[in-house]
């Protein structure tokens, strides 16, 4: 309680001073770092169940820390944005992101990886709040011939440094690459930079080993139990135990709050040696199944966060934005909806609030969760054609009416599963039972309140070009890596999944 009574007094102290009341000895906030993962599924920890217990770094943050077992993707797919180099909107200039309004409480942002936001320059991190960006705007496909496709670049903050498979090379036969270790080398060097000069930080660690074709670092190829990917898995686990020590370290753990994902479930149509685990839950990435949504999580935060909790709160990923704004002692904007919770009572309370999960899919609401039940509004995993061309979203796991490879339309008479006792979705509720009848009169109204209160967005990635590719990011003439592009000739994108 004391940790608790504690933290309450920081929040009080830290709202009274974002409010400009001046108040003696006021504290800085807290550090804010957001591990995001790529591709990692709930599977993948020892914590979660791992047999080969391959992720110790991990697995003690989440003994230090808090444990969500039931945390959700907003999306199952890389980025709500999901962009390849043809895609030619990105992020409008109209959303406010993280790091635009934590600089009202004087935060320096970072992002070290994968933004997928967008990769045209208008669309770039620093036109829409950070500070420094090391990594790349899209996944780290290819090698490319840069006649036919451009090689993907690499950019340090306004202008790339370099392309994957070029000056950043990925051994597709053997798996070597080293990114995982310029990504961490990034990351430590911010953390000690703005510890340094005393200023509050937001990092975003979105980094993609564990994304097909994954990699490791020659010192962690063939460790693992798992093959590959878990070289992958291991090499990431090291790095969170790098940069947790360092906040020791440092002496600024306990004013550093760290929270660990995925962005969506592991890819199993690259598995078993590309793809993670999804544990118990139903098929995968690009699914909105379980296995294609929930995610590993963990909070950490000494001195603050009590340790060894486990958490079965409903949380999404959008949570993060609600629940860093209130870490920074800041209002969410007032001007339009906020989807994400504020997790802070969760983590420093251990208070549990009802909230529904939605499961979209495109702009399809699939399915809605509410406490411990799930009704799918529709079901598909993908089509028949891409099926039998090998396809397969849900290898081993065909469930008779539920994976079906049509779109089905269930908004009359949802299939309803209990995930307490059928986690794995594979026992849907007999729609004559007095429980699929009280658990849709639950469900329905929250559907329909969520319907109603919709406001349609603009279309960002309807409209695809090859001549938007990365042909001469910003930067490229001072590299030579200058490519020409194609003529321009718009058309409409093609949305298979």
């Amino acid at each position: 309680m004391a940790a608790v009574a504690a933290a309450t007094r920081w929040r009080l102290l830290l709202v009274l001073s974002a409010a400009g009341l001046r108040v003696t000895g006021a504290p800085q906030p807290p550090n804010i770092l957001l591990l995001l993962m790529d591709d990692m599924g709930w599977g993948d920890l020892g914590v979660y169940g791992e047999p080969s217990r391959e992720t110790p770094n991990l697995d003690r943050m989440a003994v230090e820390g808090m444990l969500f077992p039931n945390f959700y993707t907003a999306n199952p797919l890389c980025s709500p944005s999901y962009t390849p180099q043809e895609i030619v909107g990105g992020i409008p200039d109209s959303e406010l992101l993280l790091p635009e309004l934590l600089k009202e409480a004087g935060y320096t942002s970072k992002i070290v990886g994968k933004w997928h936001l967008g990769h045209r320059p208008q669309f770039h991190p620093l036109k829409h709040g950070f500070d420094e960006w090391f990594g790349s705007p899209n996944c780290h496909f290819g090698p490319y011939d840069n006649k036919a496709r451009p090689n993907i670049p690499v950019y340090r903050d306004r202008e790339m440094v370099g392309r994957f498979y070029e000056e950043f090379p990925i051994n597709l036969k053997t798996g070597e690459a080293n990114l995982t270790q310029i990504y961490l080398q990034e990351a430590l060097d911010f953390i000690k930079r703005q510890q340094a000069a005393h200023r509050p930080f937001f990092l975003y660690w979105a980094i993609d080993a564990t994304h097909a074709p994954v990699y490791a670092s020659r010192p962690f190829l063939g460790t693992s139990q798992r093959g590959r990917y878990g070289d992958a898995v291991r090499e990431i686990d090291d790095s969170v135990g790098r940069i947790l020590h360092l906040l020791r370290d440092l002496s600024i753990a306990e004013n550093t709050f760290v929270f660990f994902t995925s962005d969506n479930g592991a890819a199993l149509i690259s598995a078993p040696r590309q793809g993670g685990s999804n544990g118990p839950f139903l098929c995968g990435k690009q699914t909105t199944f379980e296995g294609g949504m929930r995610e590993p999580a963990i909070a950490w935060w000494p001195g603050h966060i009590p340790a060894g909790q486990v958490s079965h709160q409903l949380g999404n990923i959008m949570d993060l934005f609600t629940t860093s704004l209130s870490l920074a002692g800041l209002a969410p904007p007032r001007d339009r909806a906020i989807d994400g919770l504020d997790l802070l009572p969760t983590v420093l309370q251990g208070r549990l609030t009802d909230r529904p999960i939605f499961y979209y899919r495109g702009n399809t609401l699939m399915a809605v969760t509410l406490g411990q039940y799930k009704a799918h509004l529709w079901t598909w995993t993908n089509s028949w054609e891409e099926f039998r061309q090998g396809v397969d979203f849900c290898p081993g796991q065909n469930v008779s009416g539920v994976t079906t490879h049509s779109q089905e339309e269930r908004t009359k008479l949802p299939l309803v599963f209990h995930l307490g006792r059928d986690p794995g979705e594979r026992y849907p509720l007999s729609i004559a039972s007095t429980e699929y009848l009280d658990a849709l009169r639950w469900i329905t109204p929250v559907v329909r309140q969520h319907q109603e209160a919709l406001v349609p967005g603009q279309p960002q990635l309807n409209v695809c070009n090859r001549a938007v590719m990365n042909w001469a990011p910003p930067g490229c003439e001072k590299l030579g890596k200058c490519l020409t592009p194609p003529e321009s000739v718009p058309e409409k994108c093609s949305w298979p999944h």
